[in-house]
This record gives structure tokens, C-alpha cells and sequence, in this order.
């Protein structure tokens, strides 16, 4: 399988908030209640709040098959916002290639590292890609409070 990343557009907002939706619906249900998964991927999800973060950020999206399999994102802090992956693309090297993506473009724009809030689902993937724990957190969202691991990579010179 062919996995073809280019930059994110606004015209992607309806895909990658369906992506978004079904894979926390899916695949993060396995670490988090049915009442977090449901206040993390709520029926009504603004596209337009989605395509205006996104393009603020650097996203990156990924296709497989001529299909949107995946999406991450960086802001110009560093931050790693966004990694999902399809669920139907899981352990087909997606993430691996968004992730490389995101590092060569923090690279880029100088950041010496790059920060990201893993989900409990996320954070062996992290730690995989030599990600070091900086502390396990409780946030708050919708109502509900989820556990999620704050987590900072090197940025190679």
C-alpha cells in the first residue's frame, strides 16, 4: 500500500472530522469510557472551527488508495496536536510517516522540540518514536476528564 502526504486544505475539514470521529469512536474506545469517547467525538463537530485550526497549523494528510487515511498537525510552538489514524489503516505505517512529516517540519521552523498530549490509546506509539514521559495529566473536556500523557521528542539538529 501506497501512502502519498500532502498539505492539508479546507476542503478536507468534512473528511478528517469523519476520521476523527470514527477513530476515537473505534479505536480509542478500547482505553477510554463510552461517556469520554462521546464528549471526545461528539455527533456535532464544527468542520469550520476544524479547517480554520488545522490551516492555522502545519497539517499533514495522508492518503492511502486515493482515501484520506490520516491526519497530524503542529503548531508553531512545537506542539503535536493531532495524530488519527483511519481505523481501517491501523499498524500500516501512517502514523510513522505523519510522525517523520511533522519532525522534518519542526526541524524546519527551529524548534528544538516537539511536545505532544498522547491519549492512552497513542502513548506506547510515542514512546516507540523515542518520545520521553514528562508527566501523565488529567484534562478536562465536555465533562469529562480523560487521562493523557505530556510527552517531548529532540528535534535533531
Amino acid at each position: 500500500m501506497e501512502i502519498r502526504l500532502r498539505d492539508f486544505s479546507a476542503d478536507d475539514a468534512p473528511a478528517i472530522v469523519a476520521l476523527f470521529r470514527d477513530t476515537v469512536r473505534n479505536i480509542n474506545r478500547a482505553d477510554y469510557t463510552h461517556a469520554q469517547v462521546r464528549a471526545w467525538a461528539p455527533e456535532v463537530i464544527y468542520e469550520d472551527k476544524w479547517a480554520e485550526k488545522l490551516s492555522r497549523n502545519y497539517t499533514v494528510v495522508a492518503e492511502c488508495n486515493g482515501v484520506i487515511c490520516g491526519f497530524g498537525d503542529l503548531d508553531h510552538t512545537g506542539y503535536f496536536d493531532h495524530l488519527f489514524v483511519h481505523k481501517d489503516f491501523q499498524r500500516c505505517g501512517v502514523a510513522s510517516a505523519i510522525e517523520a512529516a511533522i519532525a522534518d517540519r519542526a526541524k524546519q521552523q527551529g524548534s528544538e522540540i516537539i511536545t505532544v498530549a498522547a491519549s492512552i490509546t497513542a502513548k506506547p506509539f510515542f514512546l516507540r518514536k523515542r518520545y520521553t514521559l514528562i508527566r501523565e495529566q488529567e484534562v478536562e473536556f465536555n465533562g469529562q476528564i480523560f487521562t493523557n500523557y505530556f510527552m517531548a521528542k529532540q528535534v535533531p539538529a
